[in-house]
């Protein structure tokens, strides 16, 4: 995007969850321990072809990251599944 991503921790983000979603302006890296895990893209209704064509162009980009990196979303899914688990035990 256009704007600079603002970065936050999945522990603000998880006990702000709702003012993030009703109020980002724009993408949000999560990180954890200064790294990034997780990228949130707030979608409104209506986006101009401008704004379209650059999540396109994200996306684009996240996949060929994933693919050069051999990683598939099941397995981003199952990794965030055991952190999850492993981080209430």
């Amino acid at each position: 995007m256009t704007s600079r991503t603002q970065q936050v921790g999945v522990r603000e983000f998880r006990e702000n969850l709702s003012s993030y979603l009703l109020r980002a302006g724009g993408p949000i890296a999560i990180t954890r321990h200064g790294d990034t895990i997780g990228l949130f893209m707030p979608v409104r209704r209506k986006r101009t072809a401008e704004e379209r064509a650059e999540l396109d162009a994200i996306a684009e980009k996240l996949y060929k990251e994933m693919e050069n990196a051999g990683v598939t979303e099941e397995d981003i899914v199952r990794e965030f599944n055991e952190l999850r688990a492993a981080s209430r035990k």
